[in-house]
């Protein structure tokens, strides 16, 4: 069940006492060693993968794939991240599966672009559509949830580190967003996007309903300028992460010179009581943040959070093309 959207006042005083680990591991390319050792560190900075999966436990990995886009535009979480994440899995004897809902194509047209859709297949890792909607009550609202996300035991949260040019940046929260079903992300934006702060908490009512594991954040290369999907690369060389996404938000901020402030989806965490309650109380661990942040970390100009009708009817258009020409291929 989702907690109640405030905390006592017993809960804040003792939130604001407690530190919040971040763990931030350096790798500097998508080598596949590197990119294996850096998830080591991470796992054993965080206590270790044992800790969050038992054997048998099906573990949705949850990335960020949002059109079917190649390695070379840094829309997607890389796929190294995502294979290299599946084997470790399945050491421990967790049953990994890929899945997502993306904006455009599908899982399958978003994985064959990173070219990892026949290896994860030859490795017993099912690809999954986050589609078949279980209809949850979040913020007030029947949202059309995926039942393979909901009957998940474990679900780690893998998103892309982005510039974001309607919500300033997305991080660690938004990415589980993609668990609601298909279209009817865009029509939650129209309902809901007048009001960043209607949206940003039904975002956060996603992720603690889902509750993820952990989050693990693929800022290896991020994406700056006109993100989620037009923006080009930007190279950080973290992998960033913990238990609770908004202090995973605050650290990504540190790392870009980002005002937290400014970002919709901290202020509505802040409002409501949830997470983190300031960049104050993070505890970085493993690798330290960086004395001075990336100097040159180009942000998106701002474009309406609420999509219009006509917005939707052309997305809906353009995503039935693309489900079409996979089918083609």
């Amino acid at each position: 069940m989702m907690a109640a959207a405030g905390l006592d006042s017993t809960h804040r005083r003792e939130s604001i006492k407690k530190k919040y680990p971040v763990i931030l591991c350096r790798c500097s390319s998508y080598k596949k060693n590197e990119v294996r050792a850096a998830l080591e560190r991470f796992w054993q900075l965080a206590g270790g993968i044992h800790s969050f999966i038992r054997p048998s436990d099906r573990v949705l990995i949850k990335p960020n794939l949002i059109v079917p886009a190649d390695v070379s535009k840094p829309a997607q979480t890389h796929p190294s991240v995502i294979t290299e994440l599946a084997r470790m899995i399945q050491e421990v004897g967790g049953k990994p599966a890929v899945g997502d809902s993306p904006a455009w194509g599908n899982v399958r047209s978003c994985l064959k672009a990173l070219e990892i859709d026949t290896v994860l297949e030859s490795m017993g890792v099912e690809i999954v559509q986050l589609n078949k909607a279980v209809r949850v009550c979040i913020d007030g609202a029947r949202v059309g949830i995926s039942r393979a996300a909901l009957e998940a035991d474990v679900i780690i949260n893998v998103p892309k580190f982005k510039a974001h040019q309607q919500l300033g940046a997305t991080f660690a929260v938004k990415n589980m967003f993609g668990c609601v079903v298909g279209k009817e992300k865009p029509v939650w934006h129209f309902l809901r996007g007048g009001q960043p702060s209607a949206f940003c908490r039904l975002l956060l009512g996603i992720y603690r309903h889902l509750a993820p594991a952990i989050t693990l954040i693929d800022g290896i290369v991020a994406m700056e300028g006109q993100g989620p999907t037009s923006g080009s690369a930007k190279p950080l060389g973290l992998l960033i992460g913990g238990q609770d996404p908004i202090a995973c938000e605050y650290a990504c901020c540190r790392l870009i010179g980002l005002n937290p402030s400014t970002l919709p989806i901290l202020q509505t965490a802040s409002m409501i009581g949830y997470g983190c309650p300031s960049v104050e109380q993070i505890t970085v661990v493993g690798d330290p943040l960086p004395e001075e942040p990336c100097p040159d970390f180009k942000f998106a100009r701002q474009t309406p959070l609420r999509f219009t009708l006509p917005r939707i009817c052309k997305s809906v258009t353009k995503q039935a093309m693309l489900l079409i020409k996979n089918r083609l291929r």
